[in-house]
């Protein structure tokens, strides 16, 4: 088992919104850079939603999310993982979403991207860090991994970051 640690959270003060992950992906580690797979869907949604499309430079993909009001992380610190498959998953510690939610007092909605990050949220923060009150809602994953749900269905679940807001 291999044991991995997440990035740093990308943000500003005037985000709003905060898309979780759970542990970047093998490939995403090896660039340093969030979803960075190719077949990963979220940069093609986020450049339908908000401009950050998949062929811009990976800071202005962040930028593009910045000025939207996004902040991006990961619910997990470090995990141990063989892979990239959340499945694989073990030996989990968060991130500190208390200081992290503290310094960015704007967000008041969290969106997970996927089963996964939304488990280990509630099973390691939700109830064990003082955090503000938030609404928390489940995406789909834009994984490679999660196929059988169509790109436009995927896409037309993640509109809610532009219209709930």
């Amino acid at each position: 088992m291999q044991r991995l640690n997440s990035f740093p959270p990308v943000a500003n003060r005037n985000a709003r919104i905060l898309i979780l992950g759970s542990m970047p992906g093998q490939r995403s580690l090896d660039a340093q850079q969030y979803y960075a797979h190719p077949h990963n869907a979220f940069w093609k949604i986020m450049g339908e939603l908000v401009s950050a499309h998949p062929h811009l430079p990976y800071e202005q993909r962040m930028a593009a999310l910045k000025q939207a009001g996004i902040a991006l992380w990961d619910v997990l610190q470090t995990c141990e993982r063989e892979g990239s498959l959340d499945t694989a998953i073990k030996h989990e510690q968060a991130n500190d979403f208390s200081a992290f939610l503290a310094n960015h007092p704007r967000i008041t909605h969290v969106y997970f991207n996927g089963s996964k990050a939304e488990l280990s949220f509630k099973r390691h923060v939700a109830e064990k860090q003082a955090l503000p009150q938030l609404k928390l809602q489940r995406l789909p994953s834009t994984s490679p991994a999660h196929a059988g749900m169509p790109y436009e269905a995927k896409l037309s679940e993640w509109r809610i970051l532009t219209t709930d807001n």
